[in-house]
């Protein structure tokens, strides 16, 4: 089992830590893009919990009510950091191969995720705290995109929007499974022990621990693209379109 980057150990301790942008930009010009930079990396380092605007601040070199100038608020902050990391999740919708090109949008999509680990609970849900028409452009992008490839190939604009939930909804709960296979143990050679599995009471997890072995060998590319070939080959038979 490969562990996720976000339960790879840091060598070096939080207070030995220096925020990424913190030095040498004092006399920079400070920007929306340069705050919504500062505050991934923070989020990257130490996760969503770990931001506050006077670390923001601090980040940047700026007294916070400089922050205020361009970002209202955290929530505001939480909203362009998942903007800016979907702005990288990009969409051909003249593709003529439907199929292929969601392919290749859910390869990106889990990419971007194992990048940035600790931003992945904004992507899955903080859209969910405003209403579509409110939220950022680069969010609202990929869908749009979708619904014109799938209406590009003769699919319904209802059966497309169908489609694109189908596949989002696989995506989001590919990563969040993908990033909770964490290993308590990677130098033990035992996969009970490596998960530690053998700390569930004995006898009352006998399946869970007979399946260790495929608990310990998961794959997330391989278990993303067998999840496509069910999901693809499944919408293709029941979402007729009219090509």
């Amino acid at each position: 089992m490969t562990e996720p980057p976000a339960n790879r150990s840091n060598s070096r301790s939080r207070n030995q830590r220096t925020d990424p942008v913190a030095t040498g930009r004092g006399d920079n010009p400070v920007t929306r893009a340069t705050v919504l930079k500062a505050a991934l990396e923070i989020i990257d380092l130490d996760g969503v919990d770990a931001l506050s605007m006077r670390r923001l601040a601090e980040a940047v070199g700026r007294d916070p009510m400089v922050i205020y100038r361009h970002v209202a608020n955290k929530a505001a902050v939480l909203d362009g950091v998942a903007e800016i990391v979907f702005e990288q999740l990009t969409v051909d919708s003249s593709d003529p191969d439907w199929a292929a090109q969601l392919r290749t949008v859910a390869r990106d999509f889990r990419r971007l995720a194992l990048t940035h680990p600790r931003v992945v609970p904004l992507l899955v849900t903080r859209p969910l705290a405003t209403p579509l028409g409110l939220r950022p452009q680069a969010v609202v992008r990929p869908l749009e995109d979708i619904l014109a490839l799938l209406t590009g190939a003769g699919f319904s604009g209802a059966d497309a929007l169908h489609i694109y939930r189908m596949v989002f909804g696989f995506l989001y709960g590919h990563v969040l499974n993908e990033l909770q296979e964490m290993v308590e143990r990677p130098e033990e050679t035992d996969e009970v022990l490596r998960l530690g599995l053998h700390r569930l009471p004995i006898g009352e997890y006998p399946l869970l621990r007979g399946l260790a072995p495929v608990l310990a060998a998961y794959d997330g590319a391989a278990e993303l693209e067998r999840g496509l070939d069910v999901l693809l080959t499944g919408l293709a038979a029941t979402i007729p379109n009219a090509d």
